[in-house]
């Protein structure tokens, strides 16, 4: 009996992880094309799972590239070893120079450190995870870079520590007929349970700036959007759907609050 155990623990499935990783990220997040185990396997990682014309399911990739795993059976025992590489998305430094190089995540099940990298997100495919992206459909060059993070597991949730930042280039909109819309830099400082965070701009005719706090699963924030100087009539409609206008010193703008 302990022997058939033992094997039927070597070859479970790579699709067992798919309900993990749905109730880890609230639905947000699922696995598809899942191949070999769980301990050795690779899927790609989806935003939004479709019907087929035969009955079946389908998951819309939300990133690209197949993302390949090694998970040390340690964890069994409360050890977490894990190794997740994808060289069409991940990437060892800020600026992705090393492309393949493997993510590390180190610790126990309740606490884990991960290795300092980077991720490249496709704007275009942002628009899965549904409202209000769905709407937008967003395109550009999405950049996610973070130091080394620290997580730890409480009974309400998690604990993160470190500094993460998204960098967002050339975006488009399919209802603005001006592209690009500018390049935006989104920086957050995690701090336990939450994150403040900062919205700027780095250069275009789409003005964004704000503060906020992203806690216990939501985001509170307070910006702003405007029209770079000449720009106005061709942002006007994009900007009436993004929010209330008002008024700030001198200038009209539009107030973006999320609470």
């Amino acid at each position: 009996m302990v022997a058939m155990a033992l094997t039927a623990l070597a070859f479970l499935p790579a699709a067992w992880l798919a309900p993990l990783v749905e109730r880890e990220t609230g639905g947000r997040l699922t696995l598809g094309d899942a191949e070999g185990t769980v301990w050795r396997g690779s899927a790609l990682i989806g935003g939004k799972v479709e019907k087929t014309a035969d009955g079946g399911e389908a998951v819309t990739p939300l990133l690209p590239g197949r993302f390949v795993w090694r998970l040390s059976p340690l964890i069994l025992l409360g050890q977490v070893d894990l190794e997740l590489a994808n060289p069409d998305a991940l990437g060892e430094s800020g600026e992705l120079g090393e492309l393949g190089q493997p993510l590390k995540l180190r610790g126990n099940w309740r606490q884990f450190a991960l290795d300092a990298a980077a991720l490249r997100l496709p704007g275009e495919r942002l628009a899965s995870l549904g409202a209000p992206l769905n709407t937008i459909q967003p395109a550009g060059r999405l950049l996610l870079a973070w130091g080394p993070l620290q997580f730890t597991r409480l009974e309400e949730g998690w604990r993160i520590n470190g500094s993460m930042n998204l960098r967002i280039d050339d975006l488009a909109s399919r209802l603005s007929p001006i592209k690009p819309l500018g390049s935006y830099r989104l920086a957050l400082a995690w701090q336990g349970e939450e994150a403040p965070l900062t919205l700027t701009t780095a250069q275009g005719p789409l003005l964004l700036n704000g503060n906020g706090v992203w806690a216990n699963g939501r985001l509170r924030f307070s910006g702003a959007a405007a029209a770079a100087a000449g720009q106005e009539e061709g942002l006007a409609n994009l900007l009436n759907l993004l929010g209330q206008p008002r008024r700030e010193g001198d200038k009209n703008v539009i107030g973006l609050e999320f609470k």
